[in-house]
């Protein structure tokens, strides 16, 4: 099961903040900032990666039960 449109869109749309963040923290801030915000923006893409790879396991196991 794929993620929903909705989500999908809300996920890249937080990433995109997180970036234009990540952007004005490298000017300005510790660099403790920019790692932890680097850090968010690394989870947010692999919560789609990961929907993906649970989707192919799943469609393996359907083939497997036919």
């Amino acid at each position: 099961m794929a993620l929903g449109k909705q989500v999908d869109e809300s996920l890249k749309e937080a990433s995109a903040s997180l970036r234009n963040a990540l952007a004005f923290a490298a000017r300005q801030e510790r660099p403790i900032v920019c790692t932890q915000i680097a850090r968010m923006i690394n989870e947010i893409e692999q919560i789609g990666s990961f929907d993906t790879i649970l989707d192919k396991f799943e469609e393996m196991t359907h083939e497997k039960d036919i």
